[in-house]
């Protein structure tokens, strides 16, 4: 991380889902180091981890960071958690949704195999809690003057990936609403953009693919290596400070050159 985006992230408070996640928890030691202080959330079942996690960052530091338990597709708590960033850090200036249903998808099954229900809770996680939180922190990130929204997308939105239509209907979703919502919330000064990471290499990721489909997708990237969770951090803490304001409304890429657009 280099010192400007140290000093660009400092003293800004920011809004993080899904903070369990190998990756979440990397998106949120980036922050609190560089000086940002989180309110991080994750679902009530995960709060002995979330709050393990949190405390982590915070002693890390300089920034702090504490945990909430929100299901991101619950209005009401959603609005607690940025009640909360408002109350215990006097504002809220960027958002990041990481919160979604990915590794309990299970098997890779064909669209004509998956079932109503399962269609819905990814539907319900990944869209509606994404613009959900959107819709909560809105008002606040207006009122910072410099909001940033940063949503979660995922490669597999472009290339159509068989055995998770609806993961990847999902993220194409996210990747419409980040453009609407950039549209809509420009006026006040906040930025929505999305990143769209590859294949990771993480404990998730292992109980979805094989050793071959990681290799392979390693192999396929302009920079042929595995992707890690540090590998996200940058693009995101970028689009998450002021140093971005003149961009929204895109989607970022972030697979070592998988796939150009």
């Amino acid at each position: 991380m280099t010192n400007e985006t140290t000093q660009a992230m400092r003293n800004r408070t920011v809004l993080l889902t899904g903070v369990t996640s190998d990756i979440g928890t990397a998106y949120l030691q980036a922050l609190t180091m560089a000086g940002a202080n989180v309110v991080a959330t994750d679902l009530p079942g995960l709060q002995d981890q979330g709050r393990s996690v949190t405390e982590d960052a915070s002693a890390d530091g300089p920034g702090k960071a504490v945990f909430v338990p929100c299901d991101v597709t619950d209005q009401d708590a959603v609005q607690r958690s940025v009640d909360t960033a408002m109350e215990r850090f006097g504002g809220l200036h960027s958002v990041i949704n990481n919160a979604a249903v990915y590794k309990n998808l299970g098997e890779k099954r064909p669209l004509t195999e998956l079932s109503c229900d399962e269609w819905d809770l990814v539907m319900r996680v990944n869209v509606r809690g994404t613009w959900q939180v959107i819709k909560a922190a809105a008002p606040a990130l207006a009122a910072s003057g410099n909001g940033r929204i940063v949503n979660i997308s995922s490669v597999v939105a472009r290339k159509g990936t068989a055995g998770f239509a609806h993961y990847v209907a999902s993220k194409a979703a996210v990747e419409g609403l980040t453009r609407a919502a950039a549209r809509e919330l420009g006026g006040g000064g906040t930025t929505v953009n999305a990143v769209a990471p590859g294949l990771v290499d993480n404990a998730a990721t292992r109980i979805l693919n094989t050793e071959d489909h990681l290799a392979n997708a390693a192999l396929s990237r302009s920079l042929p290596r595995a992707m890690s969770s540090a590998d996200l951090v940058g693009a995101v803490l970028w689009l998450a400070g002021p140093d971005s304001g003149f961009v929204t409304g895109q989607v970022l890429i972030v697979d070592g050159g998988g796939l150009f657009v």
